[in-house]
């Protein structure tokens, strides 16, 4: 994908009608204007755990040297950290050498995007390495803006499964192949998610509801996708996300409550 592609600058005005926090770019070596490295001098190091567990190294081109990523939706914590290793391995790059890490935010489920955020964290501070957010979401319209673009569609909804029968949505608008978000992110049952084509595996759950799609039916969030679209943000000098989790919903699990006395 061309480095032009990615979410337009306007979608930081959809983030902050959303509720989102933005946060200023602090800009990588390659981007900040004060520096001259070469693009593709850089690593970043982007990861994703809002519905499969992925991660990818990329240059400053959003080129993937290394990726990895497990169709499991519920194993992140066992699969993540040695993946990484392995990827790193695979590239012959140790921690250091990363300039920076990107986590994907959400929305996801309460487990599996907390494993990825923890683990960004984790390694973010054992390198001393700067840490980002992008949505998502994002990982997806990145490449549903252009074939909406190519289809003559202006305005399309991202969604994934958000269990309970319902989905996780962001609606946006293709601009020359360029993803900008208008709306969201939001959890809801798919007969209140806007009547506009439908990217994801969300979309692909609820084909009768939803208008799918197809060729994106199965489409999940990656750290590769995340990662072209930080690099391209970050090249414009746009802002991006804090590394705070985008949960929706309170977590499944509940604190048991007092014990019943025995008769």
């Amino acid at each position: 994908m061309a480095l032009g592609a990615g979410i337009q600058g306007p979608a930081e005005d959809g983030q902050r009608r959303a509720g989102l926090t933005v946060c200023p770019a602090a800009a990588l070596p390659h981007v900040s204007r004060g520096r001259r490295r070469k693009l593709n001098t850089v690593l970043i190091l982007a990861i994703d755990t809002s519905a499969i567990a992925s991660a990818a190294l990329l240059n400053g081109e959003g080129e993937t040297l290394a990726s990895f990523a497990t169709e499991d939706t519920r194993s992140h914590a066992e699969v993540l950290a040695p993946g990484i290793q392995r990827l790193l391995s695979d590239a012959g790059v140790s921690g250091n050498q990363v300039d920076a890490i990107v986590t994907g935010v959400g929305p996801g489920p309460f487990t599996g995007l907390r494993s990825g955020i923890a683990t960004a964290r984790t390694l973010a501070f054992a390198w001393n390495k700067p840490l980002h957010g992008v949505m998502s979401l994002d990982a997806i319209a990145v490449d549903a803006a252009l074939d909406a673009w190519r289809a003559g569609v202006d305005e399309f909804v991202v969604a994934t499964d958000a269990r309970r029968k319902e989905v996780y949505w962001a609606r946006y608008r293709s601009t020359g192949g360029t993803a900008e978000l208008l709306d969201g992110p939001h959890v809801s049952v798919p007969s209140e998610v806007p009547d506009v084509p439908a990217y994801g595996a969300g979309a692909g759950l609820y084909p009768e509801e939803l208008r799918t799609v197809q060729d994106f039916a199965a489409a999940q969030p990656t750290a590769e996708a995340l990662g072209r679209t930080a690099v391209v943000r970050l090249v414009r000098g746009l802002e991006l996300l804090p590394d705070l989790p985008l949960y929706l919903r309170e977590s499944d699990a509940k604190v048991p409550g007092p014990r019943k006395r025995a008769l």
